[in-house]
């Protein structure tokens, strides 16, 4: 047997009565009269009795019609506020808590807090932002921004993106030391460097084609990227910064990128890291995952600069 819309049919039904034309009821839906007509003679035929008297002015309901019009109306009322409750009910909801460090909390994570919560206003949002690697167990986050290669653990990661690595300085600390034109002249300059235990004490570049690896022996040394970058911007000396964190500024002309002609174009990856089952998420962290895979954009940032910076 052919399957039937029934409630189409009896929405057809109550647009022609409040209208009072099958043309007027089609234009309502944006389809053709002879379709209204067509469902009308449908529903006629299925019930066995006469809903419409048609004449060339106007459509009547008749008895039958008016019974079934008005038992239609508060059954496509009350099958609209089932649909809305289920959709409010399915709908993310509850609190996540996300964590990051504290300037990629800033640079990434702020920015797009408003979209979030207009696209899911069911979440709450809960930043822990610390420069500590911390265990999401442990501190209850439900999604940590992690950058760069991640260890072994039990985590789950979805890949964000990738940022690349660059040397920068701000004008006036160039106007005073100069420009290092390779990497063997950092040896006179004031480099700013990591303090935390994975850090790396040496930056990577590429001379003669052959990769290279440069101590630093930083002269200055924090925990914090925020930090780091200001540094940089107050002359402090060279930093070497990922190019998300440092685009506006490179851009502006606040900061100058240096050495990068001998930059080795690592790309760091940038991860959204998770503990479970991918396929048991609660649908409150599913949607926020998905919402950052989808609105972090970080293809600018893996990129080479062209000559003399951002154009």
């Amino acid at each position: 047997m052919a399957e039937t819309n029934r409630s189409g049919e009896l929405e057809i039904l109550v647009l022609v009565a409040e209208r009072g034309s099958l043309s007027a009821a089609a234009r309502q839906l944006g389809v053709s009269p002879s379709a209204v007509s067509k469902a009308m003679s449908r529903l006629e035929a299925r019930l066995g009795v006469q809903l419409l008297q048609r004449s060339t002015r106007r459509v009547q309901l008749t008895a039958e019609g008016t019974q079934l019009y008005q038992g239609a109306k508060r059954l496509l009322a009350d099958l609209n506020e089932l649909e809305a409750d289920v959709a409010v009910r399915s709908a993310p909801r509850g609190t996540v808590r996300i964590g990051a460090s504290t300037s990629t909390g800033a640079v990434l994570l702020l920015p797009l807090v408003p979209r979030l919560r207009e696209l899911h206003p069911g979440l709450s949002l809960d930043l822990y932002f610390t420069d500590h690697v911390v265990d999401l167990a442990d501190a209850g986050i439900d999604i940590a921004i992690r950058w760069g290669a991640l260890p072994a653990s039990d985590v789950v990661a979805r890949l964000l993106g990738h940022t690349r690595q660059i040397v920068v300085a701000a004008p006036q600390y160039l106007a005073r030391h100069g420009e290092p034109l390779h990497p063997d002249e950092l040896e006179g300059h004031v480099r700013l460097g990591w303090n935390y235990p994975r850090a790396i004490p040496h930056w990577p570049f590429l001379v003669d084609g052959r990769r290279t690896a440069v101590d630093i022996g930083h002269a200055i040394r924090v925990n914090d990227g925020d930090v780091m970058r200001r540094l940089a911007l107050e002359g402090a000396g060279l930093a070497r910064l990922s190019l998300y964190h440092a685009w506006d500024d490179v851009a502006s002309g606040r900061l100058v990128p240096v050495l990068e002609a001998f930059n080795a174009g690592d790309l760091e990856p940038i991860h959204a890291v998770y503990m479970g089952r991918p396929d048991r998420l609660p649908p409150r962290t599913r949607a926020v995952l998905d919402f950052l895979q989808a609105h972090v954009d970080l293809r600018h940032a893996e990129v080479a600069l062209p000559q003399g910076g951002v154009a």
